[in-house]
């Protein structure tokens, strides 16, 4: 399940490591447990320092060890073998996202070849990309991975704003949850595919395996999940109006988590997906037609139309629903990897006080200062 972690220069002081160890030590045992125990919903408290009610600065975080190619990778910085992987920068969720890149780097066979492409706020004026932007979560990122040459663009909160409908969570409302529809937009001409992750997420695998899926001629590919009740994603108003609901006709349309997706970015941009989205955000704001914040455009464009990956690429759901965050267990089977969606966040919880068993999985890849003092003592 977990991939080999290559080689690390430097190591991360032992006084860091050993807390690190014994957490994830720890987090196997409650992933096994979690399996036999799927019914119990169990919590366990743990003693951790609360965050700071503001978002961290740089100094909040440790730096990461540096993490080098094996012999079986191709030159740093060579083109061959990149693996290109785009994120949203949000100050409000800069632990997940430090996290997540993290475990990419820890798990990957090749992590020089990994190219981070970070989606962050216009800040006022300026071009596309803003490499020399020195605000806190881009300086964070650079402080913690100083060995990384991430890419960072300025995504335009005007282009979305007159677009976004309120939905069931505030979260889901913002801006930036909305920027993976302009990816190909925004990327350079040279990426032609890209993999999108949420930043609740950590990887405990090879991303390449997740990077090489063949697409076999579609857009996009990720996890579909045809069980789930696909009727619940849109409202009454959108299935009694025949017009509308004939958008799925031809096709079979399942759920797919538009967290983790592989795009090819160049038959995006060819066959128009971004102007195809939009056209349903207006919709929506004609005839209330969903209540799920970015995820139901890209139903109505692509489900039932998508490359269907292992569900063990995302583990979803750890985060609970939408409006109350309650704990859930681990789906059976293998596991690439996890994914806290819904209203609880792992770095929450177990601030609180109150995590969910399934948040211990995520804690071994924190790399906030805190979260590492309270496991010392």
């Amino acid at each position: 399940m977990v991939a080999r972690t290559r080689t690390m220069a430097p190591p991360p002081a032992s006084s860091t490591l050993a807390p690190l160890l014994r957490l994830a030590a720890a987090a196997l045992l409650l992933l096994v447990a979690g399996h036999a125990h799927a019914a119990l919903g169990i919590r366990v408290d743990v003693i951790r320092l609360p965050s700071a009610s503001s978002p961290p600065f740089p100094a909040a975080f440790r730096e990461a060890p540096a993490f080098r190619n094996g012999d079986e990778c191709p030159p740093a910085g060579s083109p061959d073998g990149r693996v290109d992987v785009a994120m949203t920068l949000d100050a409000n969720y800069l632990r997940g996202t430090m996290a997540a890149v993290f475990s990419i780097l820890q798990h990957t066979s090749c992590p020089e070849s990994v190219a981070f492409h970070f989606l962050a706020l216009r800040r006022g004026g300026g071009d596309g990309a803003a490499n020399n932007v020195n605000d806190d979560p881009l300086a964070a990122i650079r402080a913690t991975f100083p060995y990384l040459d991430p890419s960072v663009y300025r995504f335009d909160p005007s282009r979305v704003r007159g677009r976004i409908s309120r939905s069931v969570r505030h979260a889901l409302d913002q801006p930036l949850n909305y920027a993976r529809i302009y990816l190909a937009d925004t990327l350079p001409a040279d990426v032609r595919r890209v993999i999108y992750l949420d930043s609740d997420v950590v990887v405990v695998d090879d991303v390449r395996k997740l990077w090489s899926v063949d697409l076999e001629g579609h857009v996009v590919a990720a996890p579909e999940y045809c069980h789930a009740n696909f009727t619940k994603y849109f409202t009454d108003a959108f299935w009694s109006d025949a017009e509308l609901r004939d958008t799925f006709r031809g096709r079979r349309p399942c759920y797919f988590n538009t967290g983790v997706m592989v795009m090819d970015v160049a038959k995006w941009r060819l066959g128009g997906y971004t102007r195809r989205v939009e056209e349903w955000m207006a919709v929506q704001k004609q005839k209330r037609i969903y209540h799920l914040g970015s995820l139901p455009p890209f139903l109505l464009v692509l489900a039932g139309d998508i490359k269907a990956v292992d569900h063990r690429w995302n583990q979803h759901g750890l985060g609970g629903d939408n409006m109350e965050g309650k704990c859930r267990s681990l789906h059976p089977g293998p596991i690439s990897l996890l994914h806290w969606s819904g209203k609880g966040k792992p770095w929450l919880r177990l601030d609180s006080r109150k995590p969910c068993t399934v948040d211990y999985l995520w804690a071994p890849y924190d790399l906030y200062k805190a979260a590492a003092t309270a496991l010392e003592e």
